[in-house]
């Protein structure tokens, strides 16, 4: 008989059937991997039509979850998913989407459960400039008011050291790879280490290297050549980098058409001519993430191992 009930968690990938009679979906939750459902709408009934692997692994060891919020510099609340660890004062992964017009949500993540499975807990904030919160909040971090983003980073860190986690690292991909260099920058002291996977070191030579098909979608967000340069420049993390103090890895793809491989070299190069301690990770059959599962295995351990000899779980 089918189950005429569907289990809580996030839902896409629509299609109706060629009768309009059944809807089709994927759906996913922090302790549930992807997988298909199919709802009859005319009795209600719904069935899952995929059991995706978990890989050996108990779906019963999977933890979701809580929704809190954190004040920033600006009185204003910042909502963000904290994945708790089994310590009270387990270190702590600020794990920064990318974007920036995008979103946290609680869907499943295998690399945050791993990371739970190694003694960490880990949090997701959705600074000002993240989506799924109204067009305002979408667009306070807009050009000029770029680094009030990266303040609320900071006072997710204040917020947690007030909750007896003193050991926090900040982790992300991609403009979340931006945010992960700019935090380390502007806020050396509050950072145990850095993890940094396809970001953006250099605003200006972003934009002038990255595909132009991505450069008129980027501009209304970070702001143009012509009229922002001087600004780009004074907040773009290269030119800072001497301020880093805290451990840093970096990861990218050399055939990256979005954040050029350049971006990394500049970071790695400035990083190791200052004194400072960097690992870099260059995958030369991937571009713009790590989309291989061998590449995938190969970087997630060694992440892994920098964390617990730099933050110890």
């Amino acid at each position: 008989m089918p189950d005429p009930r569907i289990p809580e968690g996030i839902v896409g990938g629509f299609e109706f059937s060629p009768d309009s009679g059944r809807l089709v979906f994927t759906l996913t939750a922090p302790e549930r991997n992807p997988d298909v459902w199919v709802v009859d709408l005319l009795d209600g009934g719904t069935r899952r039509l995929t059991r995706s692997s978990t890989a050996g692994i108990p779906p019963r060891s999977f933890r979701g979850p809580r929704v809190v919020h954190y004040t920033s510099f600006d009185g204003r609340r910042i909502p963000a998913l904290f994945y708790e660890g089994g310590a009270e004062d387990a270190p702590i992964i600020v794990n920064v989407h990318g974007g920036p017009e995008s979103q946290a949500r609680p869907a499943f993540a295998p690399v945050t459960q791993y990371l739970l499975g190694r003694g960490y807990a880990v949090f997701f904030p959705n600074v000002r400039g993240s989506t799924g919160y109204g067009k305002a909040y979408t667009h306070l971090d807009d050009v000029g008011l770029r680094m009030d983003s990266v303040e609320d980073l900071a006072y997710a860190a204040y917020w947690l050291r007030e909750r007896g986690h003193g050991r926090i690292a900040v982790m992300g991909g991609s403009y979340g790879g931006f945010m992960v260099l700019a935090a380390l920058t502007e806020y050396p002291e509050l950072w145990s280490a850095g993890v940094d996977i396809v970001g953006i070191a250099n605003l200006v030579t972003f934009l002038e290297n990255t595909g132009s098909y991505r450069r008129s979608l980027r501009v209304p967000e970070y702001g143009s050549l012509e009229r922002d340069r001087a600004f780009l420049e004074s907040i773009s993390p290269i030119h800072k980098a001497g301020d880093i103090t805290a451990p840093l890895m970096v990861i990218h793809g050399k055939n990256d058409p979005r954040v050029p491989v350049g971006e990394a070299e500049q970071i790695v190069d400035r990083v190791k001519k200052n004194g400072g301690t960097v690992e870099y990770l260059l995958y030369e059959d991937e571009g713009h993430g790590l989309a291989k599962l061998k590449n995938r295995l190969d970087a997630y351990p060694k992440i892994a191992a920098f964390l617990d000899r730099h933050v110890g779980a």
